[in-house]
Parts: C-alpha cells; sequence; structure tokens
C-alpha cells in the first residue's frame, strides 16, 4: 500500500484563536470551540479538492457510531448536523479549508487526516491534531451564554474571588484560577482520561464528552481524590503535616502542576474552596462557564431527612458526635448548561460540588443539581437535589446529650438558620453578590415553608415516623431567658477576644440560672479542635431584668490553639431553674493584620517593575518562619517565595521584588504572608499593563 506524502499544515492559529476565543491559552496547537469553522491551509495533495476526504477521530476507539469518528467530504455549504468542510481559496499547491464541527460534537483532542478519493488504496495522511472544547458564544451549544460580558467573566477571567468568614463577618480573598496557564488543558484532558467511568469503559466515556451535565459530574468526582486518586486529598483536622496547608494555596495552576508532576498522586491537602477553585480552573478551561459559590451557615445533611442535629454536653461542650453539621460557610460551584433530560425550565446555573462529603452513585460526586429544582423544591431530580436543597434549607436542632446516660433533650429548634448571604464575584468587578434568592424564596414566607414541606413530601419524610424528631411538645416549648453575645472590641488576631454575655429574663417571676461557658477553636466547619477557655457563673434574674457579663480571652490564652481559619466557637449553656436550658453560641472569625502591596512605576510589557510588600508586626512578641508567596497570571511565571527575616514586636518590614509582565491590560497580583503566629495573611492588587 502507498503511503500518501505527508503534506504540511497551516493551522492559522492566530487567526483561529482570535475568532474562537482561545488567544489566552499558550499553545502551540490549535484550539477550536465546536459548532463553528476554523480554518487549515495544506500543500502536498496535487489532487483536485473535490477528491478529498477528511477524518477526523478522538479517544481510543474511534466509530462513527459512538460519534467520535467523522468522514466527510467537501460541500459548498456548512452543515449544522456533522462535520463539514468549505473550500476557502485554492493556489497551484495549496488549498484552504473551512472545517466545522457541530455545536453537540465530543470535546477532546482529535486527529485531523485527508485521504484522496482517487487513490482509495492509499493510508489517510495525517494533517496533526487539534483541540476542541465547548463553546458559550454559539447558540447551538448546550452551554450557550446569551450575555458575552458573562462568558468573558466565566470562561475566560482567570481572577476570582472566594467569600469566606461567617454570616456575621464576610471577608473574602483572591485566588488565580489560571486555566490558560501552560500545560493546564493537557491536564484537564488527563483528568478525564483518569476517571473511573473511562478506566472502566473507555470508548463509551469518550463518546459521552459532548455533554456537559456528563463531564460536570466526572469532573466534580476527579477533583477530589477519594475513589479514583483524583487531584486533591481532603483534610479538616486542623493539622496539615506532610502537606500544605488548604488555606495556604493562591491558585489552581499549582495544585495540577503538582498533581502532575508527581505522577498523578494526590494533592495534599484540600478544603471546600479549593475543590471548588480547582473545579472551576478544569471547567473553564473545557468552555463551560462557571463560578465559584459561597453559602453561609451551609447545613450538611448526612442522613437526608432535611434537618441538621447538633450535641452539646452540660458545660455547653459543642460535641463532635453528629454526622450532620452546620458549617460557617462552603464554597461549591455553578455551572451554566441546559437539561435537555429535565426540560428548559430547569436550564441554566447547575450546581456541582467536589468536595467529598457524602457518596452519590457510589462515589464522592455531587451535581449537577439544577438551581431551579432546589428553589422549587424539585428534589426527586436528578442529581443530588436533596443534599444541595439540605444545605440551603434544613432545620436545625439542637440538643443537650448526656453521655452517661445517652439521653437526649431538645433546647430549640429552628428553621431560619440555614443557608445565608449567598454569595458570589460579580461579573467584571471585584464585588460580592447576593444570589440567596435565586436559591430559595424569601426565608419565613409561606412560600418558602410549602416549598419545605413539598421537598419533604417527594423525599417520603411526610409519611414516615422518625424515632429521632423532636416531639410537637418539645419543639412548643418556650425557654424563659434568652441570651447573646455582644462583641465589644476589636476581632482580630493578636489582640485580646472582648464579649459580653447579654442574658434577658422573659417572663414576671425572678430565675435563678447556673451558666457554663466554653470557647473552642474550630475549623470553619466547626468541628472543635482545642478547649481555649472555659468558666461557670450563677445568675439570678429579677423579672424582666436584663444583665450583662463582661468575657475576656486574651490572645495568649488562644493564640496556641488557633487553627489557620482563625476561627473560635463561644458557648453558653444556661441551667435555668424549673425550665428548659437555653443555649447561647457564637462563632467568631478574627481577622488576620494587614498587608500592602505597593506597584512601583508603571507596568509595562517586558520591562521590568519593581513591587514593594509592606507588613507590620501587631504583637509585642517576635515573629519567626516568615515567608512571602507570590503569584500572577501574565505577571510572573509560577509561585515565587520569599523568605523573611524574623520580626521583632511592632516591626515593618519591607519586602522588595521584580516583575517582567508579559501581557497587556488588567491583572491581578496576589500575595500571601505566613509566620508562626499568622497563618496566611492574603491582599491581592489589580496592575494595568501597558505596551
Amino acid at each position: 500500500m502507498a503511503a500518501a506524502t505527508q503534506p504540511s499544515t497551516n493551522w492559522h492559529l492566530k487567526e483561529n484563536a482570535r475568532d474562537h476565543h482561545t488567544s489566552k491559552f499558550s499553545s502551540k496547537e490549535l484550539i477550536v470551540r465546536r459548532g463553528q469553522a476554523f480554518i487549515v491551509t495544506f500543500n502536498g495533495t496535487e489532487q483536485p479538492e473535490q477528491n478529498l476526504t477528511f477524518i477526523v477521530e478522538t479517544g481510543p476507539k474511534p466509530s462513527k457510531l459512538a460519534k467520535t469518528q467523522a468522514t466527510f467530504g467537501i460541500s459548498s455549504t456548512v452543515s449544522k448536523e456533522s462535520w463539514s468542510a468549505v473550500v476557502q481559496s485554492t493556489s497551484s499547491n495549496s488549498v484552504s479549508i473551512s472545517i466545522s464541527s457541530p455545536p453537540n460534537a465530543v470535546i477532546g483532542r482529535y486527529k485531523l487526516s485527508v485521504r484522496t478519493t482517487s487513490s482509495d488504496s492509499s493510508s489517510p495522511a495525517s494533517l496533526g491534531t487539534f483541540v476542541l472544547l465547548f463553546n458559550p458564544w454559539f447558540s447551538g451549544d448546550d452551554v450557550f451564554m446569551p450575555n458575552k460580558a458573562e462568558c468573558d467573566e466565566y470562561v475566560l477571567e482567570e481572577f476570582g474571588i472566594i467569600f469566606a468568614g461567617n454570616k456575621n463577618r464576610i471577608n473574602s480573598f483572591g485566588w488565580n484560577f489560571g486555566q490558560f496557564q501552560e500545560d493546564i488543558l493537557n491536564i484537564c484532558l488527563s483528568m478525564l482520561d483518569r476517571s473511573l467511568n473511562y478506566r472502566q469503559d473507555p470508548a463509551t466515556d469518550v463518546s459521552h464528552r459532548n455533554d456537559p451535565k456528563y463531564l460536570g459530574r466526572v469532573l466534580s468526582a476527579m477533583v477530589n481524590a477519594n475513589d479514583d486518586q483524583g487531584v486533591l486529598l481532603g483534610n479538616w483536622s486542623g493539622n496539615y503535616d506532610g502537606g500544605k496547608s488548604p488555606s495556604s494555596w493562591t491558585g489552581s495552576g499549582e495544585i495540577l502542576q503538582n498533581w502532575k508532576k508527581s505522577g498523578f498522586k494526590p494533592v495534599r491537602y484540600g478544603q471546600c474552596w479549593v475543590f471548588a477553585a480547582v473545579l472551576t480552573t478544569v471547567l473553564r478551561c473545557l468552555g463551560i462557564p462557571t463560578r465559584t459559590i459561597t453559602n453561609f451557615s451551609s447545613a450538611h445533611d448526612a442522613d437526608g431527612n432535611l434537618r441538621v442535629d447538633e450535641f452539646y454536653d452540660a458545660s455547653g461542650n459543642h460535641l463532635d458526635r453528629a454526622a450532620d453539621s452546620i458549617w460557617n460557610f462552603h464554597v461549591w460551584n455553578e455551572s451554566w448548561f441546559s437539561r435537555s433530560d429535565l426540560g428548559p425550565s430547569y436550564s441554566g446555573w447547575q450546581v456541582l460540588d467536589a468536595t467529598p462529603q457524602e457518596e452519590s452513585g457510589g462515589i464522592y460526586q455531587c451535581g449537577p443539581a439544577s438551581r431551579n429544582a432546589i428553589k422549587e423544591g424539585d428534589v426527586d431530580l436528578d442529581y443530588d437535589c436533596p443534599f444541595v436543597f439540605a444545605e440551603v434549607n434544613a432545620d436545625c436542632m439542637y440538643w443537650n446529650y448526656d453521655p452517661a446516660t445517652g439521653k437526649k433533650t431538645l433546647m430549640f429548634s429552628k428553621s431560619t438558620v440555614i443557608g445565608q448571604f449567598i454569595s458570589t464575584k460579580a461579573v467584571g468587578r471585584d464585588d460580592r453578590v447576593d444570589v440567596t434568592n435565586d436559591y430559595k424564596y424569601e426565608e419565613g414566607s409561606k412560600k418558602e415553608r410549602d416549598i419545605f414541606k413539598k421537598a419533604r413530601k417527594k423525599l417520603g419524610l411526610e409519611d414516615k415516623f422518625d424515632p429521632t424528631a423532636p416531639t410537637p411538645q418539645e419543639i412548643d416549648q418556650k425557654p424563659d431567658i434568652s441570651g447573646k453575645f455582644k462583641v465589644a472590641g476589636p476581632l482580630e488576631v493578636g489582640k485580646d477576644l472582648n464579649l459580653i454575655l447579654v442574658l434577658a429574663n422573659l417572663q414576671s417571676d425572678a430565675k435563678t440560672v447556673h451558666v457554663n461557658m466554653t470557647a473552642w477553636s474550630t475549623v470553619y466547619t466547626r468541628r472543635p479542635v482545642h478547649e481555649i477557655w472555659k468558666d461557670s457563673i450563677p445568675v439570678t434574674l429579677s423579672p424582666k431584668e436584663e444583665k450583662q457579663f463582661p468575657i475576656k480571652i486574651s490572645y495568649t490564652e488562644y493564640q496556641q490553639q488557633l487553627t489557620t481559619d482563625n476561627t473560635i466557637q463561644v458557648t453558653a449553656l444556661c441551667h435555668v431553674e424549673g425550665g428548659i436550658q437555653v443555649l447561647v453560641q457564637r462563632d467568631i472569625t478574627l481577622d488576620n493584620p494587614a498587608i500592602d502591596i505597593q506597584v512601583l512605576g508603571e507596568a509595562k510589557v517586558n520591562k521590568e517593575v519593581d513591587v514593594e510588600v509592606i507588613f507590620t508586626n501587631p504583637i509585642d512578641m517576635e515573629v519567626m518562619d516568615c515567608v512571602l508567596q507570590v503569584e500572577g497570571n501574565d505577571l510572573l511565571r509560577g509561585v515565587l517565595e520569599i523568605a523573611i527575616p524574623p520580626l521583632k514586636a511592632s516591626e515593618k518590614s519591607s519586602t522588595k521584588f521584580k516583575l517582567t509582565p508579559f501581557e497587556t491590560g488588567p491583572k491581578h497580583l496576589l500575595v500571601n504572608f505566613s509566620c508562626d503566629k499568622f497563618a496566611d495573611i492574603k491582599n491581592f492588587k489589580m496592575v494595568n499593563v501597558i505596551d
């Protein structure tokens, strides 16, 4: 068989990339989007172009039936339904062809070859490879997003802001998604080839890669290491030996590169925002519009009863005995695509969650759950709607538990605690946008309660007797006193924590109360890690009287116990003589000291510019083991680490380094400062790079 001569191919990388919104990829390979034409010129075919047949194929066993292979000749017009080729121009020995893929083509790396009809005996000549991605700019694609500014933000933007803290005090930090960094696209494609589905049946898995629902679900499993040796190993213990603490990462690129460099061993360690940020990177890279969402007071309903139970002992210690929990915040993803499986009213934003919390279909994956289905209580729809519905809607039950007898007593229940200030970054701005109303009707409204009942009914919870549920009598009991913790001073790491416990007698007779108070350091999931402080006080309250009790927890008391989340849970369990116990609690997130970034001069492409980072040690003791970590797309490659000498009490440090930006436009520089007394002090600065 005579092999065809190898034609030389001009992929028109620049023009195709511009037309397909792929110019930001740093690749020598053609990267295009489906449903849209791209130009290829090749020479070395002496045949008239009418005799040319093209073959595209992807995956290990390309087949026409699985839509992983297509053969097509030259036609006069573009086909909407299948691969097609139209001649653009010809010269004596070269031909320029416009090739179009269908809007539902499988995404991934393709081989393109050409065969001449007159020589059927010859094998096709390879023209090379290209990568095909989802196309949110094309109306025929499942991921079509009509608003161009949203496409720019949710597909092309490499910088993000993630919201954290707690419902009383929302804070935020920058993240470098870096989806267009060198080799990230290849790592994303190899992630698909390492999934359980691919390992079980490669050909079938590849044939499903035209479907954003399928890919979103597979990747929500692959970003965590459970089940499949995926990208990140989760750790919520507060001890991160043997890896990097989750709060020390500033971007996804380093995590994905480390995963590949280690021979695809899970990277240590992630927590929810790291899983969500990496999934954002991967999905934006593949062309699926994606954003991170933070839900404050987020329920983890392990047993699927739309109720979260928390247990406290008589001293007020929060017991880690239930599988259920209420996290200060939880971060997941929303991706934008249509739901042909459910119908048009469920299209749009879909919830995906790569944090390994509960198994779905036997493995740790979650979603896509239609956000509209969550809001309407349609929890019987695919995928994982009950779990996501509970994250924003579950009812809370707070129990007193006696470990000696196993007896539990309901202290109170609340239906308005869960799912608050649901937040995401604004389009084109570094601001917070509240999307709570897109997840549920107004808290406390009749409509919201009706939806909750509808969801319970669909899950079969209305008719089933639940022996663990409180009785109506327990739920209706009214406390004799009320209490709250007020903040009386700055909430900053390095300063004493001053609070006021306010207790009020709601009755017209005097009350005797014994108050047991505790403070524990926690991780952001509110899991207790170390006891910091405890105290008990006897209190008598005259009829309708309100009393205030100042509480001071000194820096020296909490400094050694604090986790990298800077979170403390303060609890007062009030034993009221002759009445029901009252639980008063507050989750406190302490702010890190500030760090300042100054760009000294104009930032120009390929010109060095000095940057200064300034930090003042706010405490009256020396801080040691100081490290500054810097990254920023198009400003520097990789992550820069600078060791900083120890700082005496109140000493100011100035660290200077040079950048050489390599692209124009608004870029973000992210810094992260750590030492033995402060973990992960983060800041970012927008740098406008000019020609």
